[in-house]
């Protein structure tokens, strides 16, 4: 199992527009082989700092997402136009307990 954490730093202003994209990009992801859950979180200090964490059962599921529909967001520039900073994507592979 991987979790992949994804930073994003909103725009003053656009939170509404950004909460609304990151759930229609959730929505499709839920459809997706692999994806197991997600949330999103906001920084208790910044109400601009969002922190979505997903679950996945493999990378390649992951990797799959990101390459397709995830990045389309991305690309055509609808997730790209809300942020103040480019997001920052760190996937985390879960280590077995020994």
């Amino acid at each position: 199992m991987i979790r992949v954490l994804i930073e994003r730093h909103c725009l003053p202003g656009k939170e509404d527009e950004l909460r609304h994209l990151m759930q229609e990009v959730r929505s499709d992801a839920i459809r997706r082989l692999g994806y197991i859950t997600g949330e999103t979180l906001r920084a208790a200090d910044n109400p601009l700092h969002f922190m979505i964490i997903s679950t996945w059962t493999t990378i390649e599921a992951w990797k799959a997402w990101e390459s397709d529909r995830r990045k389309s967001f991305l690309i055509d520039g609808m997730m790209d136009s809300l942020l103040s900073e480019p997001e920052i994507v760190r996937v985390f592979i879960e280590e077995s307990s020994s």
